[in-house]
Parts: C-alpha cells; sequence; structure tokens
C-alpha cells in the first residue's frame, strides 16, 4: 500500500523536475541508480523511479533530436574529425592505410568486422554505424 508520507518524503529529497542540462540529467540519474542499487523497492519507491525515468527518456529524445542522422562513412569521418584522427591511427582496424583511403571515399564498403572494431574503438555500439538499427 503507498503511503502518502513516503512518496513525499522522496518528493522532498530530490523534487522531480524537468530536466534541461546534463548536470540535471547526471543528478537524476544518480538518484535513479541508487534505488536500482537496493535490493527491493518499496510501491512508493517504484512510483517515484517511475517519474524520474520518465523524465530522463524526455531528456534523452530531446537530445536525440538535436543529432543528424548521420552512419557508416559520414560518421566516421565526424568521429575522425572530432578525435583529431588520421587515417594511420585506423589502421589497426582496416589492416592498411590504403583500405582506410577506399573507406573514407566510398570506393570500399564497411565490412561487419570493420563495424564491430570501429564500435570497439569508439565506444559505440555497432548499430550507430547502420541507418536502419537504433
Amino acid at each position: 500500500m503507498i503511503t502518502a508520507e513516503k512518496y513525499m518524503q522522496l518528493l522532498q529529497d530530490f523534487p522531480p523536475r524537468p530536466i534541461n542540462s546534463e548536470e540535471d540529467f547526471e543528478a537524476t540519474q544518480a538518484v535513479i541508480n541508487r534505488l536500482l542499487d537496493k535490493p527491493e523497492l518499496t510501491p512508493e519507491e517504484e512510483d517515484y523511479l517511475d517519474v524520474l525515468g520518465a523524465l530522463v527518456s524526455e531528456y534523452e529524445n530531446q537530445q536525440e533530436d538535436l543529432i543528424p542522422d548521420i552512419y557508416g562513412v559520414e560518421l566516421l569521418k565526424v568521429l575522425m574529425a572530432e578525435r583529431k584522427l588520421k587515417q594511420k591511427d585506423l589502421v589497426s582496424i582496416f589492416k592498411t592505410e590504403s583500405i582506410v583511403s577506399d573507406v573514407l571515399n566510398e570506393k570500399r564498403q564497411l565490412t561487419t568486422r570493420h563495424i564491430q572494431e570501429l564500435s570497439k574503438f569508439f565506444h559505440f555500439s555497432p548499430a550507430v554505424f547502420f541507418p536502419n538499427l537504433k
């Protein structure tokens, strides 16, 4: 049974508010993580977690809308530019600098192995390199 007092205490400890910055997001996520680390949640905590989860979801959806739909080689070019990488920096993934060049000039396609290695290298899901996956 949910009690108003217990729920109100949760609201007072960390009042749920719209998330408008990375700092707001991190603070909200920290509260969510503390709740998720508990072995068992009370009904009040479950409801509170739902509210915080909705706020986080809304914020993430807004952020997603700000990210252009870039995939494959175009994404690779952007990641390289952001991190000031040169073709030679990716030889460990593509085996030779000429293959890196061919991929970047779209003379060759990214292979499944390339995508797997790039996802490890850049710490992204392989799905970010495919336009139809999310």
